[in-house]
């Protein structure tokens, strides 16, 4: 055992310096934690969603908090692709780290613009493509719960991108395992899931839903149960790698992942409680790979034991 374990880990074509990556959106665009946390320190960065224009988002209040976690109901506000590439990509561009962009649309139509507007752009890894949006085609169903629906917009995504195209499922479906094998096949490069659970919350003294869109994304720990089975459901259910999410809040949430089988995590609402959560948990495992013995960290992925 040597003093400086290697962290490294490959999510398909990509490379990670380790396999502590940011969730979409709870780290901005990038550059809104440069004061608490070195970017450059992480396997990579998801970056806020990004839809064709900008949007404005829900009313407020759009943020409640929850025994265990929170709930959100920011309605997908951000810049738009082109105010992103023009004024936000440049400061990104030199980051010796992954910049992932993700990526939501409320058409198919939508998804392939997209993806076509970063084709050829330098300074983005991959595309994260969120399915968890409604579909104004189909009456406002959310497009992950139909596995025939996401396996196309993964298509048209994968056919309209020269970037590695990672594909980030909902959980509020009956069975993971048959989303993630229809984006497989339909050329997902890596899946990350999980994404928030539907939830509300009620002020008993106004009789009225704490968020002024009623239901929102339940996210943190108190998820992290059915993220981390999800996971290794789907783990379980594929050839892809996996990126978990769901509730990790430090090093021992991420190894839970990780012996899941998930070659990956990332952090999101734990960004929002302790803002140098990421550089934490990565110090976590290098304590952990050195006082259990383990050079690679590849050696703990998918270590779990079931007898």
């Amino acid at each position: 055992m040597n003093g400086n374990p290697d962290l490294r880990v490959k999510l398909g074509p990509l490379e990670l310096k380790n396999p502590v990556m940011t969730a979409s959106g709870t780290f901005g665009y990038g550059h809104e934690f440069e004061p608490f946390v070195d970017p450059e320190l992480l396997g990579g960065i998801v970056l806020k969603g990004l839809s064709l224009k900008p949007m404005a988002g829900n009313p407020i209040p759009r943020i409640a908090e929850t025994p265990g976690g929170m709930l959100n109901a920011i309605g997908l506000a951000n810049i738009g692709i082109e105010e992103f590439i023009e004024k936000r990509l440049p400061r990104l561009k030199g980051l010796k780290t992954n910049v992932i962009v993700n990526i939501y649309g409320h058409s198919i139509d939508d998804y392939e613009e997209l993806a076509k507007a970063f084709r050829g752009v330098e300074g983005v890894a991959a595309l994260e493509v969120n399915i968890s949006c409604p579909n104004v085609e189909m009456g406002g169903m959310i497009f992950g719960k139909d596995p025939a629906v996401s396996a196309k917009i993964t298509e048209k995504v994968v056919k309209n991108t020269d970037k590695p195209v990672i594909v980030k499922l909902t959980p509020n479906v009956t069975d993971i395992r048959v989303l993630a094998r229809a984006v497989e096949e339909s050329g997902a490069s890596v899946i990350s899931l999980i994404n928030t659970l539907a939830g509300m919350a009620i002020d008993i003294e106004h009789q009225r839903p704490k968020l002024a869109n009623v239901s929102g994304g339940l996210s943190g720990p108190a998820i992290k149960p059915v993220a981390l089975y999800q996971v290794w459901q789907a783990v379980n259910s594929v050839k892809i790698p996996v990126i978990g999410i769901g509730g990790i809040m430090d090093y021992r949430d991420a190894l839970e992942f990780l012996i899941a089988g998930a070659r990956a995590i990332q952090v999101g609402t734990a960004n929002f409680v302790n803002p140098g959560a990421t550089i934490e948990i990565i110090e976590g495992l290098k304590t952990y790979c050195l006082e259990n013995g383990i050079d690679d960290i590849n050696d703990i992925i998918g270590s779990l034991k079931k007898d």
